[in-house]
């Protein structure tokens, strides 16, 4: 087992690990328990009773958080000329095609989201081993494949997040920072839980969602009571 660290130990002497509370609780907590000297990401954790070997169980899905996320996400759009004056008005960071693309190959990766368009994917599709393993391939799935650039980057600006099932079961992704006050971390937090919720495959038997957790950066998890969240 993992030698704990001083601060590991001293935040899980805070809060019960095994007790399950109300998501405002949980957020108080998780405030109480960050000891990161930055602004730490406050992460929702999710285990669904999927099976996401099976294609109809699979999970994934986009949701513009209410406040946004906190960080300035950098956006490269892999456009035809016709549509660069769109993505730069748009607000994105990085417009271009070939030009990226053979940046890309060369091991460039320094952006947060790319979209593009629909003729312009058989291009990208050759890089699919560099951008896929860091969850930058775009997709219609996720609206980043599309014509309506403008609309795809102001949304990313504004705060859209996608998600997706890991192969355990487990929906993870971060929903806020820890500046945030309470309140705000709270909205942001619901309105990914309720999208997952809308999102529950037909064929899922039994409990959809089994638990909820929540920390930080570097933070023991604190177990949310999924009831509470219901009411």
């Amino acid at each position: 087992m993992a030698k704990q660290s001083k601060k590991t130990i001293e935040a899980l002497k805070k809060f019960g690990s095994s007790k399950e509370y109300t998501l405002e609780e949980a957020v108080k907590v998780v405030k109480d328990i960050t000891f990161t000297k930055f602004d730490a990401s406050f992460d929702l954790d999710v285990r669904l009773g999927v099976d996401p070997r099976k294609s109809n169980q699979m999970v994934r899905g986009t949701v513009t958080l209410p406040h946004g996320t906190g960080k300035t996400k950098k956006v490269l759009v892999l456009c035809t000329e016709d549509k660069e004056e769109e993505a730069k008005a748009a607000g994105a960071d990085f417009v271009g095609l070939d030009e990226y693309i053979t940046k890309i190959k060369g091991g460039w990766t320094d952006v947060d989201v790319i979209v593009t368009m629909p003729s312009v994917m058989p291009k990208i599709g050759a890089l699919g081993k560099i951008l896929g393993p860091r969850g930058l391939m775009p997709n219609p799935k996720t609206g980043t494949v599309t014509m309506d650039i403008a609309k795809a980057v102001q949304e990313v600006k504004a705060g859209k997040i996608d998600f997706k099932v890991d192969k355990y079961g487990i929906v993870h992704t971060s929903v806020a920072r820890m500046s945030f006050p309470v309140e705000k971390i709270i909205d942001n937090t619901l309105e990914v839980i309720r999208m997952i919720e809308k999102l529950k495959p037909t064929t899922a038997k039994g409990t959809y969602m089994k638990s909820i957790s929540v920390s930080s950066t570097m933070s023991p998890g604190v177990r949310v009571d999924a009831k509470s969240i219901s009411k």
